[in-house]
């Protein structure tokens, strides 16, 4: 803690803190006036599990997934002294859990969570549900990957005949959502057009001092990649993003620009082994 002379104000005490709160040095990061975002994808859920498209559907946690939040993330981010003022998460169920087992180990609970549906997960239309798998032995892996990875592939909409239908278009996580924005189905473009005006929002707070865990899903942490680092749209489909792996992100506060290489926190061997996993169409 620094000592201090006279009170400060609740803007220049946020500013204070969001410098001192570092992986390296907290002097050096002081004088250039850092502050650091965390971006975690939520813990394997039970349609991970089972390696079923799950999208808007409101998928548990996994046994397995509850554990990931607890000894990968939370652990990992314990490690790096890092603290937060202010949590993001999805309107899904497995993404405010992972945030709620992520806090509890942090022994920070009492912290603000802003639940937006604008951080759903991408929808995954008629395919929601289905073994990937499955899907990829009767329309073919290529057609599987553009459905999944291409930046304009867009699966079919979802419709009454799919099981998970009414259980979307009835839950009552999502009464905020506008009629008119109420999809059926995303393509990747879709999805970081979606977030867009989040992610600018969340971005001024984060210039403002406010120290932000972000904890989504995989294709919306893809979103986010792509306007914080700048991707192209070939570079984002190549990304894939483990879960419970946090990710940090360093800015300017002054310029908004980015600070540094971007941080995985965790097992390097690890990251890259679950990346390939996520990449893979599966069993």
């Amino acid at each position: 803690m620094f000592a201090h002379a006279m009170p400060m104000t609740a803007s220049a005490a946020a500013i204070t803190s969001a410098t001192t709160v570092t992986i390296g040095s907290a002097n050096n990061n002081l004088m250039s006036r850092t502050n650091q975002l965390v971006l975690v994808r939520h813990g394997e859920s039970e349609f991970n599990l089972k390696n079923l498209f799950c999208g808007w559907h409101d998928a548990p946690l996994s046994a397995g997934g509850l554990e990931e939040a607890r000894i990968l993330a939370a652990a990992n981010l314990n490690e790096a002294n890092m603290v937060f003022d202010k949590v993001y998460c999805s309107k899904l169920c497995r993404s405010r859990t992972t945030v709620e087992a992520i806090l509890s180990e942090m022994q920070c609970s009492f912290l603000p969570i802003v639940s937006d549906w604008r951080l759903n997960e991408r929808h995954y239309g008629n395919l929601t549900g289905i073994n990937k798998r499955v899907l990829a032995n009767q329309y073919g892996e290529e057609q599987v990957q553009f459905w999944r990875r291409n930046y304009d592939g867009l699966p079919p909409p979802i419709n009454e005949s799919n099981i998970y239908y009414y259980q979307i278009a009835n839950n009552p996580a999502f009464l905020d959502v506008p009629p008119n924005e109420f999809p059926l189905t995303e393509s990747m473009r879709m999805c970081v057009d979606r977030v867009a005006p989040i992610w600018l929002e969340i971005k001024k707070e984060v210039l403002m001092g406010t120290r932000i865990l972000l904890v989504v899903h995989g294709t919306v942490a893809r979103a986010l990649i792509k306007h914080i680092e700048g991707f192209s749209e070939e570079q984002i489909e190549k990304v894939n993003i483990p879960n419970s792996v946090p990710i940090v992100y360093e800015f300017n506060m002054k310029s908004g620009q980015l600070v540094g290489d971007v941080k995985y926190l965790g097992d390097s061997q690890y990251i890259d082994k679950m990346k390939k996993k996520v990449a893979a169409i599966g069993d």
